[in-house]
């Protein structure tokens, strides 16, 4: 019996059901050892010699190492087959640690999707461990202990703030920088002139192109005298044509998978990622368990030549050799590895319409998506005829651009109602003339940008080069877990604990949030991967600089005095009222230490809940939404005055369970 090791247990029928009766496929059920805590400040790693790292079997895995264990006794041979990224070639390497495996002689399997054909492939051309790729996830681990346990644990004291790291805390700048100037936005007037017309029985709605003075209109007086100048028509006065080609996306990497999941499907990066998982490792389809996707944390649009082929075949069978696109050579991002393939579908007859009754909902969406953006991307571009007409009335220029598809291209492979564009245009010459109504002259404000969304936040990590795939939806995670961050219908907003968490790093620890820094860390994490430098060299540089600030920040942040409360007097005693910090971030204080009152910061958002449109099912007010010790729940905006309604958010639809105030 040969012994074949895995990370997820739902991949071990599939995969034994490939290889036959003479394998035996278990799970590692994700890493077996971490760092320990022993040693210097319980970093589990010697600093002074050369960062040695001591490890130990998590405690929830020791029940799982003690069996492969004993299954590896008694087989054969044990080959290892973690996922193909640094953390699985890392867990590999404990693997053969903790069963006294030899190196130079353990098989280790890569593939990328979980199918027959891939798994065939990997077992006929076997490789060993890369120890470059551990030594490079040892680095990383060992960087974001030391951050986690000397920052975090001072921060926490001085600031009580939960934890501080290399990429939660550079991608906290990024949002706080971003709501400062949301904050300090000061809107201005302008004035906006809009009409309709109507063609061939069709309403539209008309741009204003054109007004003496340009455009925005600043100025009241001057912007009514325009508008006072329209007529009841317009003339036709310009029509203009043109061709457009509109390409094909390129296929999905994780960043941009979990961007249009949000965009398109509203699913937070978490749940992207949770449900590409349950499509990789397999579902149930006709009875056969099948791999649907390929490896999803990826930061490569390359597709493989085997699929490219499959693909045009599968194209041209279904609509046509005219249907066939040239292939993307794709856009190089910052710190790309190229590792793995694009996400994309294992076999192109498994069409979303075909496996839909095997999926839940949330699994036939996303699937959708994979499948459609990887077969659109090998396809021709959509042919457009864009139409722009220049109308004139008084002293205003009106535009309509209309636009009609000539060739749906790749866009066959969508749905109807999703399709873009008119099917013909109207009937229009110059020198026509159509009626103006519904003419209107509004006063208005410029907006402050938009609150970074989940996705938005995903696409800076990627652009700016901060963190790996298989680290975004976490850091996101972290950030609304420490309550830093608060999220409202997928839009974050950074809480006054983010802020002071920021001001704080940034002011004593510039290099860990600064945005650069991150990114060279992560290129330098890169170069351990491709053996262009050594590990301990990238961690004496790293360690040098942190200890160094970390330990002037120590003595400083003790004679930081705390916060006044501006207009704030102690109604106890009449003294001063400061800031302080606990559990639940900051509060306020007396200064008087014989007086001892307090009371919440009425600016703790992490405390005070998020507003929501939710109503109560008591009194009809709005509901609040929370995090506690055991999770989100909502409460009612009248508690505990008038009202006792609370419920934890997942019975938030289920009107039997609620939590009842005691008496």
């Amino acid at each position: 019996m040969k012994l074949v090791i895995v990370e997820s247990p739902t991949k071990c029928d599939t995969i034994g059901r490939y290889l036959g009766s003479d394998y035996k496929v278990v799970a590692s059920k994700g890493h077996i050892c971490d760092l320990s805590t022993r040693g210097e400040r319980g970093l589990g790693v010697d600093i002074n010699n050369d960062f040695k790292a001591s490890y130990v079997v998590s405690k929830k895995q020791v029940s799982v190492v003690k069996e492969l264990k004993d299954l590896a006794k008694k087989a054969d041979e044990v080959i290892l087959a973690t996922d193909p990224d640094r953390e699985g070639e890392a867990i590999a390497w404990h693997l053969a640690r903790e069963l006294n495996l030899d190196l130079k002689k353990t098989k280790r399997l890569e593939f990328h999707e979980i199918t027959r054909i891939s798994i065939g492939e990997a077992m006929s051309k076997p490789r060993f461990i890369d120890m470059d790729l551990v030594s490079s996830q040892e680095a990383r681990r060992i960087i974001d202990r030391i951050i986690g346990f000397d920052l975090s644990g001072l921060i926490k004291k001085r600031i009580g703030s939960k934890s501080a790291g290399r990429v939660q805390s550079a991608t906290l700048k990024l949002i706080a920088e971003h709501d400062a100037k949301i904050d300090k936005f000061v809107p201005e007037e302008y004035f906006e002139i809009s009409a309709n017309t109507n063609i061939n029985n069709k309403d539209f709605s008309l741009n204003v192109s054109k007004v003496p003075g340009g455009l925005p209109i600043k100025n009241q007086d001057g912007g009514l005298e325009i508008f006072n100048s329209l007529t009841d028509e317009i003339k036709v006065k310009s029509i203009s044509t043109k061709i457009v080609k509109k390409e094909s996306k390129e296929p999905f990497t994780t960043s941009t998978l979990q961007q249009e999941a949000f965009n398109k499907l509203k699913f937070p990066t978490s749940k992207t990622q949770k449900v590409a998982q349950s499509l990789y490792e397999g579902i149930n389809v006709n009875g056969e368990h099948m791999g649907l996707i390929t490896y999803m944390r990826t930061d490569s649009t390359r597709l493989s030549p085997t699929f490219v082929k499959r693909a045009h075949d599968f194209i041209t069978e279904v609509y046509g050799k005219a249907y066939i696109g040239k292939t993307k050579a794709g856009k190089k991002s910052l710190n790309e590895q190229d590792a793995h393939e694009a996400i994309r579908p294992t076999k192109n007859h498994n069409t979303p319409e075909s496996v839909k009754g095997y999926l839940r909902p949330d699994q036939y969406n996303l699937y959708k998506l994979i499948y459609n953006r990887a077969l659109e991307s090998l396809m021709k571009p959509k042919t457009e005829e864009q139409m722009s007409i220049i109308f004139e009335s008084g002293q205003v220029l009106f535009e309509l651009q209309l636009t009609r598809a000539l060739d749906l291209g790749y866009e066959i492979l969508e749905d109807a109602k999703d399709r873009t564009g008119l099917t013909n245009f109207p009937d229009v010459k110059e020198g026509d003339i159509f009626p103006l109504f519904d003419k209107n002259f509004e006063q208005k404000f410029t907006q402050p940008p938009a609150h970074y969304s989940e996705a938005k936040v995903v696409h800076l990590m990627e652009e700016k080069g901060i963190g790996r795939p298989s680290t975004y939806a976490a850091t996101i995670e972290t950030l609304l877990k420490r309550q830093y961050v608060l999220e409202d219908a997928g839009v974050l907003k950074i809480t006054n604990q983010g802020i002071l968490t920021d001001t704080t790093l940034t002011k004593y620890f510039p290099d860990i949030v600064n945005v650069k820094y991150t990114a060279d860390m992560e290129s330098l994490l890169d170069e351990i991967a491709t053996g262009n430098i050594k590990e301990v060299e990238v961690l004496n540089n790293f360690y040098t600089v942190f200890r160094k600030e970390y330990l002037e920040a120590s003595e400083l942040m003790k004679h930081d005095q705390p916060e006044e409360v501006k207009d704030k007097v102690c109604p106890v005693c009449g003294s001063k009222m400061v800031y302080a910090v606990g559990y639940n971030g900051r509060y306020i204080r007396c200064t008087n230490k014989e007086c001892r009152h307090a009371e919440s910061d009425p600016n703790n958002e992490a405390a005070n809940g998020v507003l929501t449109k939710k109503k109560c099912e008591k009194c009809g007010a709005p509901l609040l939404r929370k995090k506690g010790m055991y999770g989100t729940y909502y409460v009612c905006s009248n508690y505990p005055n008038t009202c006792d309604y609370r419920i934890a958010a997942k019975f938030l639809n289920k009107k039997q369970y609620s939590f009842k105030k005691k008496n």
